[in-house]
């Protein structure tokens, strides 16, 4: 990593105030314990301006960026570089500035994926069922396809065209076995019957919405775990399912807070201190 001089450097958030609640209170106070000089703050981009707001994250030397929606496509033409697993998902969400050039990833799934091992349940080897095909279903299956390279991943969404890509861009890009079909009653049951890992990653059960789920209870089964990628509320509804059929359950906080740890070790060369960041998080929620 670039060494971090001496004087202030800023990360920033380039997005809509709705992302912009928990990000800086998050970093800050990371960067704060560690006694770094960074500065996290939060920029209100609109689409159109998004080019010059990196021209002007290149003119100010910021030293990184965080990319939420619905930036995160666009932003991959405005930087020097793209890692592979950005490149095969289709977004970033991270930049890290170095020697002059902005390198983007992303790191949503990577969060994911070291919630599920820090939980004891490693997809690698094991069969996993997906649910939704948009952003963040894209970012959780191509990560595990690419990092874990699971025995079965099986996807199910309702918007077919997407769906297909999603299949397709998995089987292309890490070559492990996946198969995608329509999101119905049986499709769910069946793949329910025997699937080992479960990842949420539909908006269903968000707030306000949050009394919703997909997921019948009576289709959960003890040895089965359930990862939710939605955040708030923290225990949503199917989460609340599970953890009463006995699942191992993973709060969609979990994907927030290791996103959020490994930006902050891109940035900085230095390990996240998680517990101070969790502190932050749980308080904020």
């Amino acid at each position: 990593m670039t060494r971090i001089d001496a004087s202030f450097k800023i990360c920033a958030l380039f997005g809509f105030p709705a992302h912009h609640s928990v990000g800086p209170a998050l970093h800050n106070t990371a960067f704060e314990a560690l006694n770094l000089p960074l500065v996290y703050v939060a920029h209100d981009v609109e689409p159109a301006r998004l080019a010059e707001a990196f021209a002007g994250a290149r003119a100010m030397d910021y030293r990184g960026l965080s990319i939420t929606m619905p930036h995160k496509v666009a932003a991959l033409a405005l930087v020097d570089d793209v890692d592979e697993m950005a490149q095969a998902i289709g977004c970033i969400n991270t930049v890290v500035s170095e020697s002059g050039r902005l390198r983007g990833s992303n790191v949503d799934g990577l969060g994911a994926l070291g919630a599920l091992r820090q939980a004891g349940a490693d997809p690698t080897g094991r069969r996993v069922l997906v649910l939704g095909s948009g952003g963040a279903a894209r970012a959780l299956a191509i990560t595990i396809g690419m990092a874990a390279k699971p025995a079965e991943l099986l996807i199910l969404g309702a918007i077919e065209d997407e769906l297909a890509r999603l299949a397709r861009d998995v089987a292309e890009r890490t070559g492990c076995a996946v198969k995608a079909e329509s999101l119905t009653d049986a499709t769910l049951a069946a793949g329910l019957g025997k699937t080992e890992i479960l990842l949420h990653c539909t908006p269903v059960g968000m707030k306000p919405d949050s009394e919703r789920s997909l997921v019948p209870r009576d289709r959960l089964r003890s040895d089965m775990v359930v990862f939710d990628a939605v955040y708030n509320p923290r225990r949503t509804r199917l989460l609340r399912d599970a953890a009463a059929a006995g699942c191992r359950v993973i709060e969609g906080t979990e994907m927030f807070l290791g996103q959020a740890a490994l930006q902050f070790e891109r940035w900085t060369g230095q390990p996240a201190p998680k517990e101070i960041m969790r502190q932050v998080l749980e308080a904020r929620l």
